[in-house]
């Protein structure tokens, strides 16, 4: 196997002290491109995300998800002994990561800058909820808690109420993000020599995705409303129902499509030039005149009818499934990684490399490599150890 077989991060040491979702997902995908990645996690207990749920034949879906490809040692990184060895590992690592409670490693000096101080080699990442400073810095964070600090609960949902984003999407986010900053510190390193740290803040990573709500406010004084299955500024974008019960999410983004839209799915080639509907910021502001007439057209047909005539006329459009409709999608890769429960199957990584792809490697059991990694990295033999 060449190294090109191996990955594009195919012998690079990445250590994660890490739990839950945010570090797991960006140490994962630091995997999947053949980085050997050691995951340390709390000795007796683990992850506490091994113990979320037992979807996945017993095993938590969000581990095994997560930690595909890596390597579980058990240490309890406040015993002298285990800290040796832990800090044995960090002298040949390339990367740390970790996201732990905030000042949880100053006091035994395994901090990002402690760190990078010893081992000038390492770059570190931290992951955190509101970053060093501020007055949030030493606040918990967990993903629906930033969801609402952040604002967007406030924009999900209906016109009822506020919602939650239905997945882990500002621990998925920051994760991200931190992949992001990691692989950009490794190109410095092989650039400049300098091993650099850096930082990722949840509340950070959702403000910026919250950026256009935040310029409508702070420039146009115009708040975004929840609209349920609508965009917010374009028209018409949303969902609408068949006479079969099927819902539809169509899309139109300029003037010809609303063009075709009006000619060949209403039948009313007269909105084309009405001044009410005549560009996007007009159709949106007359949307409630808009919406009975695309609601009607829509209930004239069954799903697949409309699906089809969409697709005819070449305006973009998605059917609203769910997640039974997900797992029979025929768009749908799959891959399986091996547990210790057995196969599980996961969504395929959505990064295509040409060529042949890596399989993924397995989701360990707590500790299921504690011996070799302790021997690996055991302390060298001094000659007064010999006597």
């Amino acid at each position: 196997m060449n190294i090109d077989e191996k990955g594009p991060l195919h012998g690079l040491l990445v250590v994660a002290l890490e739990q839950a979702v945010a570090a797991p997902f960006c140490s994962s995908r630091l995997a999947d491109a053949g980085a050997r990645v050691i995951k340390v996690e709390r000795k007796g207990s683990g992850d506490f995300a091994r113990g979320y749920d037992r979807a996945a034949n017993g095993e938590s879906a969000y581990f095994v998800w997560l930690n595909r490809g890596k390597e579980s040692l058990e240490l309890d990184i406040k015993d002298p002994d285990d800290r040796a060895l832990l800090e044995r590992i960090l002298a040949r690592a390339d990367v740390f990561l970790q996201n732990l409670a905030p000042g949880s490693l100053e006091k035994l000096e395994l901090d990002s800058a402690s760190l990078r101080a010893r081992f000038p080699q390492l770059v570190t990442c931290d992951i955190t909820g509101y970053g060093d400073d501020g007055p949030m810095r030493n606040a918990k964070a967990y993903d629906l808690l930033v969801q609402c600090e952040s604002g967007l609960a406030s924009i999900t949902g209906t016109p009822d109420g506020p919602g939650r984003v239905g997945i882990s999407v500002c621990d998925i986010a920051s994760g991200m993000t931190a992949h992001a900053g990691i692989c950009e510190a490794l190109i410095e390193r092989q650039r400049s020599g300098r091993a650099r740290g850096v930082s990722v803040a949840m509340f950070d990573t959702m403000a910026d995705w919250m950026a256009v709500p935040l310029i409508f406010h702070d420039c146009a004084g115009r708040p975004t409303p929840r609209v349920g299955l609508s965009h917010p500024v374009i028209c018409p974008y949303g969902a609408y129902t068949c006479r079969d019960g099927g819902q539809i999410v169509l899309s139109v983004q300029n003037e010809r499509e609303w063009g075709r839209f009006c000619n060949m799915v209403l039948k009313r080639p007269e909105l084309v030039e009405d001044p009410r509907f005549d560009g996007n910021d007009n159709r949106n502001r007359n949307r409630d005149v808009l919406q009975p007439m695309i609601e009607s057209a829509f209930a004239a047909l069954d799903r697949a009818q409309m699906v089809a005539l969409l697709r005819e006329v070449d305006i973009a459009s998605g059917a609203v499934n769910n997640v039974a409709a997900l797992s029979s999608h025929p768009q749908l890769d799959r891959t399986l990684i091996q547990c210790p429960s057995g196969e599980i199957g996961l969504p395929a990584p959505p990064i295509r490399r040409s060529g042949e792809n890596m399989p993924l490697g397995a989701s360990p059991a707590l500790g299921a490599h504690n011996a070799a990694i302790r021997r690996e990295f055991a302390a060298p033999v001094t000659g007064e150890d010999q006597t």
